[in-house]
């Protein structure tokens, strides 16, 4: 009888395993197949150095923010490669924070990224997360293990609008994406405001964006961004809050941020986050 015991759960512990490097593969070979879509849709990074003279005309507390951001004449960011640690909040109604650890592409031109996942719900089960904006597509893909499909979402309308506000408005860890060289347009709304606007083909993202006393961007809020809600997607205020700002790589950028829902009975965080390594492509696609 015991024999018997040990032969099953031998084989179970195979089975298992076997199952798990095979979820592990199949993300592993997603991960890699969108960041080379990335890197074929990359396009020249324009100006290879900052210009502080085109700053000229722009609203106060923008020009604030890239003096304080960024120092004249250093060289672009063409693109950047992210860590995080944090936790992500899996209920929408009710507040259920599990941990997450995450590696991020991000490229400048043309604007793209994939953001690579991995959040626990119990010990050694994971849900692996492929959120991603590439060549003007929006995609959003779970799986229990990299194998259970729990979403399966990409499109060219409303998934990528809001894929590219999340590009957008994570440009504070990019900054130079943000200078209007590389297509953003700056509108004022007042000493400590200003909105932005970016534009990928068809596609065009606002955000209003507010600047802290040292004139550093302290939140980016969006009027609507989709919100996923009994399957339907529902027009959301959404915001993301950033601090403990610090220099790397000659730039002041922050390490650690908050993204919520703005719903009618207040704010509802769903990210939080920490910035674990950041490293920067310079180089010129």
């Amino acid at each position: 009888m015991l024999k018997t015991f040990l032969i099953v759960a031998m084989g179970l512990g195979v089975v298992t395993l076997t199952a798990l490097l095979y979820g592990s593969w199949r993300s592993n070979n997603a991960t890699r197949q969108l960041r080379a879509r990335l890197d074929a849709a990359r396009l020249q990074v324009g100006p290879p150095l900052v210009d502080f003279r085109e700053l000229d005309g722009l609203p106060t507390p923008v020009q604030r923010y890239f003096h304080a951001a960024l120092v004249d004449g250093q060289p672009m960011i063409a693109g950047a490669n992210l860590r995080h640690r944090g936790t992500f909040n899996l209920r929408d109604s009710a507040e259920q924070w599990q941990s997450f650890t995450s590696d991020q592409k991000v490229v400048a031109q043309r604007p793209g990224f994939h953001w690579d996942g991995r959040i626990t719900v119990l010990p050694g089960v994971t849900v692996r997360v492929h959120d991603a904006y590439v060549a003007g597509e929006g995609i959003l893909k779970a799986s229990l293990l990299g194998l259970i499909p729990i979403a399966d979402l990409r499109g060219t309308g409303e998934l990528a609008q809001g894929e590219l506000l999340r590009f957008f408005a994570e440009a504070v860890w990019y900054p130079t994406s943000l200078l209007p060289v590389r297509g953003v347009r700056w509108e004022p709304v007042d000493e400590r405001s200003a909105y932005g606007t970016l534009s990928d083909g068809d596609i065009a993202v606002t955000l209003l964006f507010t600047f802290d006393e040292q004139g550093l961007i302290s939140t980016v809020y969006a009027a609507a961004r989709g919100r996923t809600v009994g399957g339907s997607s529902v027009p959301t205020p959404w915001q993301g809050r950033f601090s403990n700002y610090t220099e790397r790589d000659g730039m002041r950028v922050p390490l650690d941020g908050v993204v919520e829902w703005l719903l009618p009975d207040g704010a509802n965080p769903y990210w939080r986050g920490r910035i674990t390594q950041l490293v920067y492509d310079r180089s010129v696609a």
